[in-house]
């Protein structure tokens, strides 16, 4: 869903906007001023298997995990159903403490997001990550739409009272789960992130047109798979250059006189526009980037990436599932419980 069968333009193709279809000439067209209110979509989808231990968008396995893995471990998928959580939220939470916010760093692209808006061109970013690490890399909070949600709230289940930001914090490190604060109420408390069965964030309806007031739209590491956030591209205008750094083609990026494909790896692909710009420098200043503290700890493996990435996998699930002390004929009667209540 969201990857509409469409056809590359032809090469021989004049372009509307740019001299060219090539990094250069988008770079060119940001320096001559032309671009002062770029777009940005950004999501870990496409670059699976992608953990830390890629050069990728994202840093968080666990999110990987949640948006790839459903397959890979069930339990990890009632997770984030809102009607088993409100039935046992305690598996939530025991994920919750390797989701939350703090124990990974941003990377190059999330800071290259933050140099877009330093400079002021940065219109608005919209992101299907929830792991805050787009506020975390200094992007300001009312540039960005979390499609998803994220862990930067909370509140009550039931009569919807905010809960307060250092009880959380102190509940997910102890893989608690909390409760809310209204003596008269006593609901289950969770974050403000979109679990399979809620609807999407107000905000992101309220900005979703945002696209079409767009000088340059950039999609970064998404699969471009998962509506309404999959359509955000084709609301810009068709004159807007386009440019797409993901690993792959994905949606109708390409199709587009003035489309711009970098197929690679994400961060890769911004080290490539940000030496086309002349903001390499910049932006890893900015970043602070250098061997010795890109990585976290936990990064730091001399195995190869895919199975590295798979002990993490593993680890988080194993968490999850100690917590729960579930067995595997169980996750078949959780599963049962799922899908009758889907169905009614």
């Amino acid at each position: 869903m969201g990857q509409e069968l469409s056809s590359f333009v032809d090469e021989d193709t004049p372009t509307r906007t740019l001299k060219e279809r090539s990094i250069e000439a988008v770079a060119s067209y940001v320096r001559e001023g032309r671009a002062k209110k770029i777009v940005v979509m950004a999501s870990p989808t496409s670059l699976f298997p992608i953990s830390e231990y890629s050069d990728s968008y994202l840093t968080n396995p666990a999110v990987v995990l949640v948006d790839w893995c459903r397959d890979y471990c069930f339990v990890v998928n009632l997770c984030a159903d809102i009607a088993y959580f409100r039935s046992n939220p305690a598996p939530f939470y025991a994920l919750a403490h390797e989701l939350y916010p703090g124990r990974y760093k941003p990377t190059i692209s999330h800071y290259f997001l933050r140099l877009i808006s330093d400079k002021g061109l940065l219109l608005k970013l919209f992101t299907q990550n929830i792991d805050c690490l787009e506020r975390a890399a200094g992007v300001p909070s009312d540039k960005i739409v979390e499609a998803h949600g994220s862990f930067t709230t909370q509140r009550c289940i039931e009569c919807r009272t905010p809960y307060p930001d250092d009880l959380m914090r102190e509940a997910i490190k102890e893989r608690e789960v909390p409760h809310c604060s209204e003596s008269q109420c006593n609901g289950l408390v969770k974050p403000d992130i979109v679990f399979f069965g809620e609807a999407l964030p107000e905000n992101f309806h309220r900005n979703k047109t945002v696209p079409s007031e767009a000088d340059l739209v950039i999609v970064m590491g998404t699969s471009l798979t998962v509506q309404p956030f999959a359509s955000l591209p084709e609301f810009c205008n068709e004159e807007v250059p386009r440019v797409l750094l993901n690993r792959e083609h994905v949606g109708s990026l390409g199709c587009r006189t003035d489309d711009v494909l970098v197929l690679d790896e994400c961060d890769a692909g911004v080290r490539k526009l940000a030496s086309a710009l002349g903001w390499l420098d910049q932006l890893e200043a900015l970043a602070r980037i250098t061997d010795s503290d890109e990585l976290t700890p936990t990064q730091k493996s001399d195995k190869p990436k895919d199975d590295a990435f798979d002990d993490e996998i593993a680890r988080i699930t194993n968490e999850v599932q100690k917590s729960l002390n579930i067995a595997e004929d169980h996750c078949d009667n959780t599963r049962s419980f799922l899908e009758t209540d889907k169905k009614d």
